[in-house]
């Protein structure tokens, strides 16, 4: 079966694809302080390197071998990135300023579930108010759209906390009574 040169090209392909996904998600988990996850997912990532390596070092000669590992490879991060997007670990820090001072923004985002720290801010064009949002980062989508419902103009930016310790919210995710 391995004597087909397409068939080869095509097992060292999806070969690599899997492994680069592998590596990724396990880069990612292992970011995310997931290290048990990560160590188990490396020994299965090291087989499927070794398999694929081997194909392509025993056939050298064969330029198209080392194409589909080169292509795999970039496919790969590609499906890997997509897959921990899907999975959507850990999660991210929302802050927002609003267009006026006086929203019901912070009531809305409370009565969703999220955690929502407010406080009054002055910009250059008058009062706003600056909100902070903490949610697992599969509802990140759901709160971006809830926040332009409700102010069009907010200014929002985000970025994943590395440590998060205390308050209520963090207690009640610890406990799986948010966002059921």
């Amino acid at each position: 079966m391995l004597e087909n040169g397409f068939v080869m090209v095509a097992i060292i392909l999806i070969i690599n694809i899997v492994y680069v996904s592998f590596f990724t998600i396990r880069m990612i988990l292992t970011l995310k302080g997931q290290r048990y996850l990560a160590a188990f997912l490396s020994t299965i990532e090291v087989v499927i390197y070794v398999v694929g390596l081997g194909l392509v070092l025993d056939n050298l000669n064969q330029i198209q071998n080392l194409i589909a590992y080169a292509v795999g490879y970039g496919i790969g991060v590609v499906v890997g990135m997509k897959i921990e997007e899907k999975l959507a670990l850990g999660y991210i820090t929302v802050n927002v300023i609003t267009a006026e001072y006086d929203r019901d923004l912070p009531k809305v985002l409370r009565e969703e579930g999220y955690g929502v720290t407010t406080w009054a801010a002055n910009g250059r064009e008058g009062d706003r108010m600056a909100l902070q949002i903490l949610t697992p980062r599969k509802f990140e989508l759901k709160l971006y759209k809830t926040i332009q419902e409700q102010d069009p103009k907010a200014f929002i930016i985000a970025y994943e906390p590395k440590t998060i310790h205390g308050g209520f919210w963090v207690k009640n995710v610890r406990k799986g009574n948010l966002f059921s």
